[in-house]
């Protein structure tokens, strides 16, 4: 019998719609509730496109019964949005980051931290890539894990893949970055195709993240580096024993050096009629990833918002731990603020030991 994860959303923006389209793909497995729009034409666009129960109060939000609620709402308002809903006893999904400043941050852990009410959405490590790649860190191919070499997203996102691959939990960490501006085409942007695509000025951070004991992170970031099809994303994981360079392993094994591919089975190939999805990932004979949610067509990106609300419904049942707490959110964005001062100020920042740690 189909038992849906019944969740609720509040704001109306393209991230919400995230979430809704998730609810969309897979009916018998997510389940909107509702949807609290400010204004009117807000709640029109969520009615005509979405199909969703819209409501004008949080009141009547949760008398819809929602297991949890995801907040997608501005940097600013967020603090307090998630502050009122764990007040009246709600599950809460905010989305990143949980709060705009350091101080919101220590401000919002002070006020929730204690209710082990809340969860961060940061899907990166859910992604299959991601999730093959770190079963394979984690089988100890290359050993321990010591560097992470990072572009593809941008600060707190870029900051919880280090640490994940890492593993290094609340460690201090030293924080140098340096800006360089550079002319670059950016055909292709959030508003979409650009007509003219000559090169403008465009800004690249570059920053490590010394957390001792010989581990770090290199962060390396273009502006608009999400969209602009010219940019590749590139992984670097470097452990003991070998490395992983985006999906190619290559390690120290009894026999010698060996280079490995992680292989991807991808559906819609050619004379393929399954459909066009990835649906699993292996290395070396075996599978280190399965797509949970083959037959949605979902894209990478899509799979991993549709697992993190997954996820998240289950630690709201009490079925399990939850996906990426405020506790690890507030870590990844204090290490991202701290990317910015350096790069601002040209000086090493240090981030210490806070209250969630």
């Amino acid at each position: 019998m189909s038992n849906p994860l019944r969740f609720a959303v509040i704001g109306t923006g393209w991230r919400s719609e995230f979430m809704l389209r998730m609810a969309k793909a897979a009916p018998d497995r997510l389940e909107v509730v509702a949807v609290l729009a400010r204004t009117d034409a807000a709640a029109e666009k969520i009615s005509q496109r979405w199909g969703a129960r819209v409501v004008r109060s949080v009141d009547k939000l949760l008398a819809q019964a929602p297991e949890f609620v995801v907040a997608a709402v501005s940097w600013p308002s967020m603090p307090s949005v998630v502050t009122d809903l764990v007040q009246r006893g709600a599950h809460v999904l905010a989305e990143t980051p949980p709060a705009p400043t350091a101080d919101g941050l220590r401000s919002l852990w002070t006020a929730v931290g204690a209710s082990g009410h809340v969860q961060v959405a940061e899907q990166y490590m859910l992604m299959p890539r991601h999730a093959a790649r770190r079963t394979v860190v984690a089988s100890g191919a290359i050993g321990a894990a010591t560097s992470v070499e990072i572009a593809s997203t941008h600060l707190y996102h870029a900051t919880s893949i280090i640490r994940s691959y890492l593993g290094v939990g609340m460690a201090d960490a030293t924080v140098t970055a340096r800006t360089f501006v550079a002319p670059l085409a950016d055909p292709l942007t959030f508003g979409g195709w650009q007509l003219d695509a000559r090169p403008t000025p465009h800004t690249t951070t570059i920053g490590m993240i010394d957390f001792g004991n010989g581990q770090m992170g290199l962060y390396d970031f273009v502006e608009n580096q999400w969209w602009n099809p010219l940019l590749a994303r590139r992984l670097v994981i470097r452990g003991e024993r070998g490395e992983i360079v985006d999906d190619t392993v290559t390690r120290l094994s009894n026999e010698g050096i060996i280079v490995s591919p992680i292989s991807y089975r991808r559906t819609g190939i050619d004379m393929n009629l399954e459909g066009n999805e990835i649906v699993s990932a292996s290395y070396e004979g075996r599978l280190v990833y399965e797509n949970p949610w083959t037959g949605t067509s979902l894209s990478e990106d899509d799979i991993a918002v549709a697992s993190f609300l997954k996820l998240t419904g289950a630690w709201a049942r009490g079925e399990g731990a939850g996906p990426y707490p405020l506790a690890e959110a507030c870590q990844d964005h204090l290490l991202g603020l701290a990317l910015e001062e350096s790069a601002r100020t040209r000086t090493d920042v240090r981030v210490t030991r806070e209250a969630w740690a």
